[in-house]
């Protein structure tokens, strides 16, 4: 008996086996797309230990938010994009790796945003300002926008005086400040030698004023001060440095001086956005992988013969009965 080339499931049969020998071929679409160069710049000092963002109804520290907010961002990101991620601690940030594809290499992209951990500080110290305008420095080198994730909590405090002096040009680089923490203050993990949590750090383990440079305009009211042996009086200062929440008003600051956007990261999924619309775009040849299309063709079309057209027949068959 012919076979009937007429048959709609011999025709979809047909396209199907076609369809999947084209997704086998494995071909790609080379065309022009948006794209974004990126570096992530990440604070892994202790109070990004602090446990103040929640995530399936469990606490979770600043860090591992930032880890899940950066890899759901480049997720959304264009095919072609490149990324390159760092860390900061101390006063510098320390490249990682320079700028890699987003899709092509996503799988390691990930897992080294994974691996991101505090104990890959080389310091304890947080000097916010000054780790900033080098990661702004760094990014220019590498021509990208900069990602800045941190809490703010400069450790130890600023002087008096206040902090360095930024010496770029507002605005040539793009990016985002990504201030990172709750409002309300909280404790700060301690560790020990061996890196096991053994409590919080108390009042007495930090510094809570800079005694660098001149001393602030209150210092002659000041018990026991003396302006040549004692400029800051005689008794330590006590404050909050010990309890730590993410420090807006500063960061914002910063934004201002660096020409850099600033947003807040929450429970809410708008990173992406904000970066979209603070960094630059630019037009790249890029490939589309076209086997996701054509195998979902293909399957569409199994689908049919298998579904679809048995239900075609059986209204057909009870129209002629009819």
């Amino acid at each position: 008996m012919r076979p009937d080339f007429r048959d709609p499931r011999l025709i979809l049969l047909a396209l199907a086996a076609g369809l999947l020998i084209m997704t086998l071929v494995t071909p790609q679409w080379r065309a022009a797309r948006s794209s974004y160069d990126l570096l992530a710049v990440v604070d892994i000092t202790g109070s990004m230990n602090v446990r103040d963002y929640a995530a399936a109804g469990r606490p979770i520290s600043r860090l591992e938010r930032v880890k899940a907010a950066l890899r759901a961002l480049i997720a959304g990101l264009p095919c072609s994009s490149r990324v390159a991620l760092g860390v900061f601690t101390e006063r510098r940030p320390f490249l990682l790796f320079e700028p890699v594809d987003v899709c092509e290499d996503f799988s390691p992209l990930e897992a080294a945003i994974a691996a991101l951990d505090w104990r890959m500080a080389w310091e304890g110290d947080s000097r916010i300002s000054a780790g900033l305008f080098r990661a702004i420095d760094m990014a220019r080198e590498l021509k990208t926008d900069l990602l800045f994730f941190t809490d703010g909590q400069e450790a130890p405090p600023l002087p008096a005086s206040g902090g360095p002096v930024f010496e770029g040009k507002a605005g040539e680089t793009r990016g985002l400040i990504v201030g990172v923490g709750g409002y309300e203050l909280s404790p700060i993990p301690k560790f020990d030698d061996r890196g096991r949590e053994v409590g919080f750090v108390s009042i007495d383990e930090v510094p809570h004023e800079s005694r660098f440079g001149l001393p602030p305009k209150d210092a002659e009211q000041r018990e026991g001060y003396n302006a040549r042996n004692a400029p800051f009086g005689a008794t330590a200062a006590i404050g909050v440095e010990h309890l730590s929440s993410v420090k807006e008003a500063y960061l914002r600051t910063l934004s201002e001086k660096t020409g850099l956007g600033y947003v807040h990261l929450d429970d809410k999924a708008g990173l992406l956005d904000a970066y979209l619309a603070a960094g630059a775009s630019q037009t790249r040849a890029g490939a589309l992988d076209l086997r996701p299309f054509l195998g979902g063709a293909s399957a569409l079309c199994l689908f049919g013969v298998f579904s679809v057209a048995p239900l075609f027949e059986r209204f057909a068959h009870r129209r002629r009965l009819a």
